[in-house]
């Protein structure tokens, strides 16, 4: 299979980082990647200056999408990958729904920060507004300064609040099956025992995973599922997140809370949302 892999940029240190990772990752594959810059620009019709101002903006992305794609040619000497650049005008969330659609784009990958790089802001606002508008393909958040290493690993929280389906968990099982990943269930107690509702989405999750390696986990609830989420991450040496979003999902909770403030500056790790 050829995996179509977009990589938004603002020519950030972090989101170079994001690029490096994910052509790591999909070294072994057939992959096209393309980079994408988008800049709103809403051009006055009253204004030649703005005009002009926006043709300057234009041309000066152009020109660091093409020294993007030559730096990512000279690291990477794999045969398999292609790299393409694509500019837009659109705002981010236009432009990558965009970019989806056109290139059958399997997969984004983005930084966790934009070029302000905030210490107290996990999640970037771009990259927020997107695993919550993200509708058409799975989405990856790479951390800031995270180096690459081979996944063995995933963690894939869930309440059991939702009956899944094996559509919904492809982009996890095709993970799966690129590294031997082991999958580890976790579910953040809330209750001293399940729901007959939870019980039966826990038999078909069960079900799901029948066929690769798998284990399941539950933690005691504390105040912050934030919290044990990566007192997991750490414990069991996880490499990888993945969470499916939809409406009230963990997700949502995840990413709502103060998560700087609350686990202090411990690495994180990479972050794949499937939309739901």
């Amino acid at each position: 299979m050829k995996y179509n892999v977009l990589i938004p940029t603002d020519f950030s240190d972090n989101a170079w980082n994001a690029a490096v990772y994910a052509m790591k990752l999909m070294a072994k594959e057939e992959c096209t990647f393309y980079f994408l810059n988008a800049m709103n620009a809403k051009i006055s019709a009253m204004s030649n200056m703005s005009k002009k101002f926006n043709e300057v903006l234009s041309e000066n992305a152009f020109k660091e999408l093409r020294s993007l794609k030559a730096m990512a040619e000279a690291a990477q000497h794999e045969s398999k990958h292609e790299f393409e650049i694509v500019f837009s005008s659109e705002n981010i969330n236009g432009a990558i729904n965009a970019c989806i659609k056109k290139y059958n784009i399997n997969l984004v990958v983005m930084g966790t920060k934009g070029a302000t790089g905030a210490k107290e802001i996990f999640f970037g606002s771009n990259t927020v507004s997107m695993i919550f508008r993200m509708s058409l393909c799975p989405m990856m958040v790479i951390p800031e300064d995270y180096h690459f290493k081979t996944p063995r690993q995933i963690a894939f929280p869930t309440n059991y609040m939702r009956p899944y389906r094996a559509e919904d968990l492809k982009p996890l099982f095709t993970m799966v099956e690129m590294f031997g990943i082991r999958i580890r269930v976790v579910h953040i107690q809330q209750k001293s025992r399940l729901s007959a509702e939870q019980r039966n989405n826990y038999t078909l999750l069960k079900e799901l995973l029948a066929n690769y390696d798998h284990s399941f986990h539950s933690m005691p609830n504390y105040t912050s599922k934030t919290n044990e989420i990566f007192d997991f991450v750490e414990e069991l040496d996880i490499d990888m997140l993945v969470m499916i979003n939809y409406r009230h999902s963990i997700l949502q909770r995840f990413t709502r809370e103060p998560v700087i403030k609350n686990i202090g500056y411990r690495p994180a790790v990479p972050f794949m949302v499937i939309p739901g």
